[in-house]
C-alpha cells in the first residue's frame, strides 16, 4: 500500500505543511475553499501508484501552513509565488499543477505566469476565460447584488466568526449544500440572514462524506480559522489590477478541465464555458463534465477523477 507522509518545507517565506507520496514526475495538488490538503485523500495513493511524486500542500492561510496577517499578503502573485517556491523546495524543475476551486485559479495563473515550470495544468470546478473588462466585485454586485457571497466576504471580521461558530455544522452544510445531491442553491446572503443560512441541513450525509471527514476539516479550521482563507476573496479586485499586464495572454501548457454538471461554478460560467476556456487555453485537451456531480468532484467522484487525471498525466 502506498504510504502517505507529511512534513514541513520552507517556501516563499512560509512554513508549508504538505502531504506527499510516491516517486517520479512531480504533481502538485492545490485545494480550494474551505478545505486543506485533506481534499486530496482519494487521489494521493492512486496517482503515486501510477508513477508520480504527488504533493498536496495546505495553501497559504490554511491548515498547518503559515498564516500571514495582512490581507494584501494573499494576492494571486503571492499564491503563484508559493507554488513556484514549492517546486524549487522539493528539488524539482517542473510540475503538473492540479487545482480545485480556488486552487484552480492558482493553477491557471501559475501556468500563465511561469509556463517554463508547468508540464501540464488541470482545473477541477474552476473554469477560466478572458480577463474581465473591469474589476470583478463590481460586475458581481451588478449581476447578483451586494449579498452575493464573494461580495459579502469582503468586510474583515464579518463572515469569519459566523463560519467559525460551529465548525462541524459549517462543514456539514457547505459540503452537502454544494454537492450534486443537494437542491440547487443561490449563493446570496439575504438581508437579515447569515452565510450559513444559504445551505440546507442534510437529513443524512451523502455516501462520499463521513462524520470523520467533517471532523477532520473542523479540527484543522479550529486551529487555523477562516480569516486566511477569506483573505483570498478580499484580493479579487486587487488581483484584477495586478494582472493587467497579462490581458490577452494565453495559457500555453497542455490542460484539462474536470467539473460536475450540477456544480454552481459550471452553471455560472454558462453555455459558452468551453469556448471561453479555449479562447485562452489553446492546448485544452479535454473538458469533462461528470454527471450528477456537484462542486466537490475529487471527493464525490474519485474513481472517475483519478482515471481522467492519470490519462492526462500519461499523455504528457
Amino acid at each position: 500500500m502506498t504510504e502517505i507522509t507529511r512534513r514541513f518545507v520552507e517556501a516563499n517565506g512560509l512554513r508549508v505543511h504538505l502531504a506527499e507520496a510516491g516517486d517520479g514526475p512531480l504533481v502538485l495538488l492545490l485545494h480550494g475553499f474551505p478545505e486543506t490538503s485533506y481534499n486530496w485523500r482519494h487521489q494521493m495513493a492512486p496517482l503515486a501508484a501510477a508513477g508520480y511524486h504527488v504533493v498536496a500542500p495546505d495553501q497559504r492561510g490554511y491548515g498547518r501552513t503559515s498564516r500571514p496577517e495582512r490581507i494584501e499578503d494573499y494576492t494571486i502573485l503571492h499564491l503563484v509565488g508559493d507554488v513556484v517556491a514549492l517546486i524549487e523546495a522539493l528539488g524539482e524543475r517542473q510540475a503538473v499543477v492540479v487545482g480545485h476551486d480556488w486552487g484552480g485559479p492558482v493553477a491557471w495563473h501559475t501556468a500563465m505566469f511561469r509556463p517554463d515550470l508547468v508540464r501540464g495544468v488541470v482545473s477541477l470546478s474552476s473554469p477560466t476565460g478572458p480577463r474581465a473588462s473591469r474589476p470583478p466585485l463590481g460586475l458581481l454586485r451588478a449581476r447578483l447584488g451586494e449579498g452575493f457571497y464573494m461580495n459579502y466576504f469582503q468586510q474583515p471580521g464579518v463572515a469569519d466568526p459566523v463560519l467559525e461558530r460551529d465548525l462541524p455544522t459549517t462543514f456539514r452544510r457547505i459540503m452537502y449544500g454544494l454537492s450534486g445531491e443537494a437542491p440547487a442553491l443561490i449563493p446570496v446572503v439575504r438581508e437579515g440572514t447569515e452565510p450559513m443560512d444559504m445551505f440546507p441541513e442534510p437529513d443524512r450525509l451523502p455516501g462520499w462524506l463521513s462524520e470523520d471527514d467533517i471532523a477532520a476539516y473542523a479540527a484543522e479550521f479550529a486551529e487555523s480559522g477562516f480569516t486566511g482563507p477569506l483573505n483570498w476573496y478580499r484580493n479579487l479586485d486587487r488581483n484584477w489590477a495586478l494582472t493587467a499586464a497579462f490581458d490577452g495572454a494565453r495559457i500555453t501548457p497542455p490542460a484539462l478541465f474536470i467539473g460536475g454538471d450540477k456544480d454552481l461554478n459550471v452553471a455560472v460560467a454558462g453555455p459558452d464555458m468551453e469556448a471561453r476556456m479555449r479562447a485562452v487555453v489553446p492546448d485544452l485537451r479535454d473538458v469533462v463534465l461528470l454527471r450528477d456531480t456537484g462542486h466537490w468532484v475529487a471527493e464525490e467522484r474519485p474513481a472517475e477523477v483519478n482515471a481522467h487525471l492519470i490519462d492526462f498525466l500519461k499523455s504528457l
